[in-house]
């Protein structure tokens, strides 16, 4: 549930307010990987707006290029799962700016923010600064090259944020692994060599598998004493 201020719901319940959405990229420089970030809205001229940073909670203030950039947003499912959310976005393939971020800069899992700003009728002006409704990451860029009297399209296939929950993470437990969280950290230093390890203890001999520490140690060598 969202807060809206006693004024913008008068107006929201007068039918005064309209909608505008806005698309925040953060794209990469091909060759030195520097970031790159633009905007674009969905009405016509180029704007100054501000939003609510998703990462902040204040208000910033961004520049978004209009004039029909901005085609059309698909559907945002409005959930309070932790379920992974696609949105594709459909961008003009005339406009030299979508061009120049889609074909001159790397798009490859560039992030993104989509807000919706409202304004008033009368004045149309932006009466709040714009709130958040998507934060991910660019899966899939099509580039469709429209033959003779047809129609050509760039569409963004987004997911959410929190796909990042769903990834798997690389690192292995090491002994290097555990220094970069900790210097001093030797807990894992015998690791590569424990297994091979013998212990004289006992009457019994042969190795024994272990199950409460097997990645410590694979096996323990037990021989009479």
């Amino acid at each position: 549930m969202r807060n809206i201020s006693a004024g913008n719901l008068a107006l929201l319940q007068a039918r005064r307010l309209i909608a505008r959405d806005f698309l925040w990229l953060k794209a990469r420089a091909l060759v030195t990987g520097a970031p790159f970030n633009y905007g674009f809205w969905s009405d016509v001229d180029d704007v100054q707006a501000q939003v609510v940073n998703p990462d902040t909670g204040l208000a910033n203030t961004r520049n978004f290029e209009g004039s029909g950039s901005l085609i059309q947003i698909s559907d945002i499912p409005e959930t309070t799962t932790i379920a992974v959310r696609n949105v594709t976005i459909s961008l003009s393939q005339l406009d030299p700016g979508v061009e120049n971020i889609v074909r001159g800069y790397d798009l490859k899992q560039a992030g993104v923010e989509i807000y919706r700003g409202m304004f008033d009728v009368d004045s149309r002006q932006l009466l709040v600064p714009a709130f958040c409704r998507f934060v991910g990451f660019v899966d899939l860029v099509a580039i469709n090259t429209p033959k003779e009297n047809e129609a050509g399209s760039i569409v963004l296939t987004c997911a959410s944020h929190t796909q990042e929950m769903t990834r798997g993470n690389p690192d292995t437990r090491s002994n290097d692994s555990q220094k970069k969280r900790n210097a001093t950290d030797n807990f894992y230093q015998d690791v590569t060599t424990v297994g091979e390890t013998e212990f004289f203890w006992g009457q019994k001999a042969g190795k024994v598998t272990t199950t409460g520490s097997s990645r410590l140690a694979s096996a323990v060598v037990l021989r009479g004493a």
